[in-house]
């Protein structure tokens, strides 16, 4: 797995890039992850609806090509983009949700923060709050999207939009349960996280 770290960058380019990898990617093809932050953008996936953007005000709304519906991204979000060849790894797009959730709960228990996923939402919850959003893009065998942790980021513009579909889900980061962290520590919590979580049962 190669990991890239690309700092601050506008979504809709960033979204280009990994469609344009995904196309011309072939079986020979190393996986990559993708960490990076967002400017202040709404995105709305595939199955999004324009009832659940209440009020955008200024902050641009881009179409995503990822499952789910509307989330919002900003600094001090971290975002994991995982760009991998499921058919070559013998695991279906659940079993990669699946993964990305696990690693999240398991960087947050080494926090002693208590985190559950939901049969019924993708993402991680902590007290029925939700920290981390995730939606995946399958073409070829391959996914790429991925996950957003919320670190220490401003949480108003979740207000201006039904978060994920869900009237009433409140959203949470790890500053507002009490932890300081920097987005580059969260960055080397994840990979070490997603790394164990990814060399568990791979054939």
């Amino acid at each position: 797995m190669i990991v890239n770290d690309l700092g601050l960058v506008d979504y809709l380019p960033t979204s280009e890039a990994m469609q344009l990898f995904t196309s011309e990617r072939d079986d020979n093809t190393e996986d990559e992850l993708w960490l990076l932050e967002h400017p202040p953008v709404f995105t709305q996936g595939t199955n999004g609806k324009a009832e659940h953007i209440l009020n955008a005000g200024t902050i641009p709304v881009i179409n995503a090509d990822r499952g789910g519906q509307v989330t919002y991204h900003g600094p001090g979000q971290l975002v994991a983009y995982t760009l991998f060849d499921l058919k070559r790894l013998h695991i279906g797009v659940r079993e990669m949700v699946s993964r990305l959730e696990n690693s999240v709960i398991s960087l947050l228990a080494d926090l002693n923060v208590s985190a559950q996923s939901r049969a019924d939402a993708p993402g991680v919850y902590v007290d029925d709050r939700k920290i981390a959003a995730l939606g995946l893009r399958v073409k070829r065998g391959a996914c790429y999207h991925g996950l957003s942790l919320n670190i220490d980021m401003d949480l108003t513009p979740f207000s201006y939009i039904t978060p994920c579909g869900y009237p009433g889900m409140e959203v949470s980061d790890l500053k507002s349960l009490g932890h300081e962290m920097t987005i580059e520590q969260a960055k080397q919590q994840f990979i070490s996280a997603f790394n164990m979580q990814m060399s568990q049962g791979l054939k």
